[in-house]
């Protein structure tokens, strides 16, 4: 059995993402030329320009554009991304096409319908100038303006730098400064005079709220998204709410899992909030969407909240990843920084309804949870495990070899035989816990710092400890005390691991247990397992004291050399010991549930 525990801990550690685009085959970003970094856009100034060769082109032209470095310093780029777009149009897709000049630094790619509209790295060697020739469509707009992001570093990068128009011969003069994008035809979003409020949920609308039963008129605190269908059954009417230091979203999903999801974004941006819809097709940066589907957009911003109110149509007669509101979904609600109208990767783990919701069925007052189901259940296994299990089972080992002499089980000692099989039980249980974070994940979770790491080590000392428990030498073998040290040891750092892996973990994003007390809680039940301890062997020293002399009182091995002994003392303590750590555990599993 330990043989396949450890083929599935060395193969479930083996995962390791494969994240980046060091080959540059970034067709992913095309469309809002947004890096899939989790990260947004450096605020300072892009020390890199574009230029062109000419500022008209009929089609047939070839236009050189360049990017290169702009400042004085000397500095560089590992990784860019280039395209041509309808200067009044920004935001349609790439027009054009490029041919390379340099093809061992540089490659095409396909952006849209047309191959070779964009041109990007092919490696990520240090590069300080690029070149490319960008032909013109057959049909070209009159204006065309090339736009790059660029990647000095992996976190380090400008989106959609803005380079210079061109102008179609004929058509009216390019601006002198760079152009913007043309507002939409919808109203512009306005202010909200007062707060939402929860009044209603459950009879008028349907509401999801973080806390359970929060009141965003009055909790600051309060995550609240609300939906209801109007009268005529044409729309729906969004309520978003919460504190949030960038952006509030909420999507609508059909499954559990992030991916191809129906996005609706609330982005405070300079003092006012963007409010528009988009697209997730996985765990990445949303792609936008057609923003003339919402209207009556409405925002405010007040004690570090924010909140926006807009409206829907429940069917879209176009398919760009759009959902029917007539339809069920599960519900996520995230939110987290902002950067220049660029969100970033949402602090907390979204919040998700428990069930899935028909958008206008009939109101309901929604639950929901910030931890996966699986995630859960990792966190009850390991703190009965390391918690409960293994600190009795150490407990007894230690303190309790003497107290029932002539008990046995199964022809072995009683202390022995609760010993083995607790610690047996436990490596089993930490190892189907070990398992479900990946199972969850599909991978190796690279948001969760050391706590993964440390895990796996955990996992390992432990099997470490089960292959050597079944190979212990015969108590007269001369290989004994070798086995004694290292299974000591071995347990000692396992053990030790374990506790630190346990707190980290109840800060981790998918199983974010409230601060500061669950950190306090675990700091008392440490406390409390180190006095239990301390107690015993004072009064195993105040035993020995009474028939020993005083030179061997509490040397290091006298908790080994005890005669036996039947100590009331000790049976209390441990009876005390049991039940003080269930209600530890109790406690943990209570809060896990209700998160």
């Amino acid at each position: 059995m330990w043989r396949s525990c450890f083929l599935v801990a060395v193969l479930t550690g083996s995962v390791f993402p494969v994240s980046g685009f060091s080959n540059g085959k970034v067709t992913v970003a095309c469309g809002d030329m947004m890096p899939r970094h989790g990260d947004g856009p450096s605020p300072a100034p892009p020390p890199f320009s574009i230029t062109v060769d000419t500022a008209s082109f009929t089609p047939g032209d070839n236009i050189t554009v360049t990017l290169q470095e702009a400042s004085s310093a000397p500095t560089y780029f590992k990784g860019f991304l280039i395209e041509a777009r309808n200067a009044g149009k920004p935001n349609s897709p790439a027009v054009g096409s490029f041919l390379l000049t340099d093809p061992q630094e540089s490659q095409l790619l396909q952006c849209g319908q047309t191959q070779g509209s964009g041109v990007s790295h092919r490696r990520d060697s240090r590069k300080t100038r690029i070149q490319a020739v960008w032909e013109p469509p057959n049909n070209p707009p009159q204006r065309v303006q090339f736009l790059a992001t660029v990647l000095r570093e992996y976190k380090v990068f400008w989106v959609r730098m803005e380079g210079p128009v061109v102008s179609l011969h004929g058509a009216t003069a390019a601006p002198s400064t760079p152009s913007t994008p043309a507002p939409p035809p919808t109203s512009s979003p306005s202010p909200l005079s007062e707060p939402f409020s929860s009044a209603g949920c459950g009879l008028s609308k349907s509401c999801l709220r973080d806390p359970v039963g929060c009141h965003p008129e009055s909790d600051p605190a309060c995550f609240f998204l609300s939906f209801v269908t109007d009268q005529q059954g044409g729309s729906v009417t969004f309520e978003l709410s919460g504190p949030a230091e960038g952006y509030l979203a909420f999507a609508l999903s059909l499954d559990k899992w992030m991916g191809n999801d129906d996005v609706y974004m609330c982005v405070s941006d300079g003092g006012s909030v963007t409010i528009s819809a988009a697209y997730v097709s996985g765990r990445t940066y949303p792609e936008p969407a057609i923003q003339q589907d919402l209207w009556g957009r409405a925002w405010r911003l007040a004690d570090g909240l924010i909140q926006c109110r807009f409206q829907r149509k429940i069917i879209l007669p176009h398919t760009d990843g759009r959902f029917n509101l007539s339809q069920s979904y599960f519900l996520f609600l995230a939110n987290g920084r902002s950067q220049q109208g660029f969100i970033h990767r949402h602090d907390r783990q979204p919040l998700i309804s428990s069930n899935q919701k028909e958008i206008t069925g009939p109101p309901e007052d929604l639950g929901g949870s910030r931890s996966p189901l699986l995630i859960k259940i990792h966190g009850v296994l390991m703190l009965t495990v390391w918690m409960w299990m293994v600190s009795t089972a150490i407990f007894i080992a230690r303190h309790y070899k003497n107290v029932w002499p002539e008990k046995t089980v199964l022809g072995q000692k009683l202390w022995f035989q609760l010993h083995r099989t607790m610690m047996v039980l436990a490596v089993l249980l930490t190892a189907v816990a070990f398992t479900l974070p990946f199972i969850y994940r599909m991978g190796w979770s690279k948001h969760a710092g050391s706590h993964p790491y440390i895990g796996c080590t955990v996992m390992v000392l432990s099997l470490i400890q089960l292959i050597m428990g079944a190979l212990r030498p015969a108590p007269d073998s001369p290989r004994r005390i070798i086995f004694n040290w290292m299974h000591l040891v071995t347990g000692t750092a396992g053990q030790v691991l374990a506790v630190a892996c346990v707190f980290l973990g109840v800060s981790q994003q998918a199983l974010l247990l409230p601060s500061p007390s669950s950190p306090a809680v675990l700091a008392a039940w440490l406390l409390w397992t180190l006095l239990a301890h301390l107690l015993l062997q004072i009064h195993s020293c105040t035993l020995r004291r009474e028939g020993s002399d005083r030179e061997n009182i509490c040397s290091a091995q006298s908790w080994r050399q005890q005669p036996e002994e039947k100590s009331n003392v000790k049976k209390m303590v441990f009876v005390v010991f049991l039940l003080g750590n269930t209600a530890f555990l109790a406690a943990f599993i209570t809060t896990i549930a209700s998160v």
